[in-house]
């Protein structure tokens, strides 16, 4: 493993590219903090989001992750650009007539899928702790660790998103129409959940009988492994109860999407590993 990783990252060392979204990705990841920075007032109006509760323990874990997640895009191209160069600079039938099997090939990929994925939900974990020790209003322990699941749907999340760029990546070869592909893909996935709308549009619980549906939807079980925090927010419920809404909605983290994106990410790397077997390279 430590071998097959060690080539992977002595290829990404010396790719300014792969370098240059990699610090972005996680620079943005630590502007996170500067959320704490927005406060302004206006006349009697304050507002200063530190004070909303947007950090308090464990709402921390399950909004640092949400927004961390929106920034997997950049890590995105990576991965995609890492399999495309592949195919440009030769070096993966270089690794062939080296010796590397293309199961070490697929795995190497694939842990190194892992390590990003690993090194990013550390990062979200430290910087969620110090923003929390910070500014949070409840520091018992016990409170602290409550909510950390929201860091292992989180880390499933990335592993799953990026094992399918790397299919992606192997199946069109070219780093621009492999994002293209993911692109249309989602456009797929969303067109078919309004047409399940259209089909149900009679029944009773038509969005639970669609949700129950698209659950399955690779991109959909992504998503759905962070639901949006927004609305649980204190502040957001106050505002709706005044207005005589309510929210029923659950928070958190389902296993059985957990056991839906593992299972997706098993048929990715292994259609990834079954179609570069079969390519003539």
């Amino acid at each position: 493993m430590f071998r097959l990783l060690s080539i992977e990252f002595h290829k990404l060392r010396y790719n300014k590219a792969s370098r240059i979204l990699s610090i972005i990705y996680f620079g943005l990841l630590t502007c996170i903090a500067l959320i704490a920075a927005i406060k302004f007032d206006i006349g009697p109006i304050k507002f200063h989001l530190a004070e909303m509760g947007i950090f308090n323990f464990p709402y921390i874990w399950h909004f640092n992750t949400f927004i961390a997640a929106i920034l997997k895009f950049f890590l995105l191209l990576v991965i995609v650009s890492m399999m495309s160069n592949e195919y440009s600079y030769k070096t993966l039938k270089q690794n062939l007539i080296d010796g590397l099997s293309k199961k070490e090939f697929i795995l190497s990929k694939f842990y190194t899928v892992i390590a990003f994925s690993a090194i990013s939900t550390v990062f979200v974990f430290v910087v969620s702790l110090i923003l929390g020790l910070i500014y949070s209003d409840f520091n018992e322990i016990g409170i602290i660790l409550s909510g950390l699941q929201y860091l292992l749907a989180f880390f499933i999340k990335l592993v799953g998103f990026f094992s399918l760029g790397l299919f992606f990546g192997i199946l069109v070869k070219r780093s621009a129409f492999a994002v293209g592909a993911i692109v249309v893909w989602l456009i797929g996935e969303s067109m078919f959940k309004g047409y399940l709308y259209y089909v149900f549009r009679t029944a009773d619980n038509t969005s639970e009988k669609v949700d129950s549906i698209m659950q399955f939807m690779p991109l959909e079980a992504i998503a759905n492994l962070i639901k949006e925090p927004f609305s649980r927010l204190g502040a957001v419920k106050s505002v709706a109860n005044q207005i005589g809404e309510t929210f029923t909605k659950s928070y958190a983290v389902d296993f059985g999407t957990i056991l839906i994106v593992s299972a997706w990410t098993f048929i990715f790397i292994y259609l990834s590993y079954r179609l570069l077997k079969k390519r003539d390279l």
